[in-house]
């Protein structure tokens, strides 16, 4: 396959989760992605339990990593720099997702790499952004959930604030890392300029806030939690009970709403008066979503799905291993076989974005510094010198 990024060439200093989920979208897409990882442990993630692949390894970092290189380097020091900085000669973006004071102390912002290289694009993710009271806070996914509104919105009305059940502040501002980065590149390539590109973990969760936002600032409306995971402003559109478990039905507009009712074998729903408009049923939810239930629930699951799919949006509610081995994702290649060194059977989640209908490749996350001297070597270091390097801890 011609993977539509290959010739690019991105350094990462990168650690768990936002960082490294971008660039391995990147990669993925053909980008030559390189993390430079401090020398003794690497990213942190290489750490994260439980299931580790031999030393430095685990299957966390492999979720984050796949299809990158690996290259041992320590920042801190006068060497680290150099090498850096030829490194750079080479790259057309360096990112990170560092501490927001961070990039300026250790080299790597447009101040200090523009010099050298004016094209180059510098991609910046930190919890808070840069140059503000909060730009040495650490933070974390679950903070931004909490401190922009996503716990006070998920959940039943009468529950605790509930999070997601994934890090999605961190898949969302890893995909704005991505998009920032292809973008400051295109412009370089226009321009011969690059220069700094920013996403802050905080604000990339209130960017997603999006239309209760708006409602919000411009009508003081502040959406709450409603019954059954429900829209909070269509119904039906929520979470039923079926004779085996739940399903969740989503008639959006009136065309779904008439095949729903059809379908159902409930067609008097239609001209009930409490029903019969967006407002009435909205008006009177608790009422359909006592007469829906009681009809779903004559038959399981799976039935409901075969009897609605394709005439009115509707899905199964799946647990984790339901969702992993249904046959529709096993059909549509959403599980791929990454041969690993300490596990050959590896399996992980391929790319959702397809070339010309084919499934991106992939390839196992690098382990710690697998490419230090290939790379070393590419820009000018003998074997001598590396192993001076690696006495020196730099490499």
């Amino acid at each position: 396959m011609n993977l539509p990024l290959a010739g690019l060439r991105i350094l990462s200093l990168e650690q768990y989760g936002a960082g490294p989920y971008g660039t391995m979208c990147l990669a993925q897409m053909g980008a030559e992605v390189i993390k430079l990882e401090p020398p003794k442990g690497g990213d942190s993630s290489r750490a994260t339990g439980p299931f580790f692949l031999g030393p430095d390894d685990s299957l966390f970092y492999q979720s984050f990593n796949l299809c990158k290189r690996s290259l041992t380097l320590d920042l801190k020091t006068a060497e680290g720099q150099e090498i850096l900085h030829r490194l750079v000669a080479t790259a057309d973006a360096v990112t990170n997702n560092a501490r927001g004071d961070q990039p300026a102390k250790l080299g790597l912002d447009y101040a200090a790499l523009g010099r050298l290289k004016p094209a180059i694009v510098c991609v910046h993710a930190s919890a808070y952004g840069r140059g503000n009271a909060r730009e040495s806070w650490p933070g974390y996914d679950y903070l931004m959930q909490a401190e922009a509104g996503f716990l006070a919105l998920t959940g039943e009305p009468d529950a605790p604030p509930t999070r997601f059940g994934l890090s999605m502040v961190d898949f969302m501002t890893g995909q704005m890392l991505a998009t920032a980065t292809l973008a400051g590149i295109l412009a370089a390539r226009a321009t011969g300029v690059g220069g700094d590109y920013d996403v802050a973990l905080l604000e990339a969760a209130l960017h997603q806030t999006s239309y209760p936002a708006s409602w919000y600032l411009n009508a003081g409306y502040e959406t709450g939690r409603a019954p059954r995971s429900a829209h909070p402003s269509v119904t039906p559109s929520q979470l039923f009970r079926t004779a085996d478990g739940w399903l969740f039905v989503m008639a959006q507009l009136p065309k779904f709403w008439e095949r729903l009712t059809e379908a159902i074998a409930a067609p008097e729903l239609k001209s009930d008066p409490r029903f019969q408009t967006m407002a009435d049923r909205l008006k009177n939810r608790p009422a359909l979503t006592e007469i829906l239930d009681s009809i779903f629930m004559t038959r399981p699951t799976a039935e409901w799905v075969d009897a609605l799919g394709g005439l009115c949006p509707v899905a199964p509610v799946h647990n984790l291993a339901q969702a992993l081995d249904s046959a529709f994702v096993r059909v549509r290649g959403m599980v791929q076989h990454v041969p690993h060194p300490d596990r050959p059977d590896m399996r992980a989640l391929a790319s959702p974005i397809l070339v010309n209908g084919e499934r991106l490749p992939a390839r196992h996350a690098p382990k710690l510094g697998a490419d230090t001297e290939a790379l070393l070597a590419e820009i000018g270091f003998g074997e001598g010198d590396v192993k001076a390097l690696r006495a020196k801890g730099v490499v």
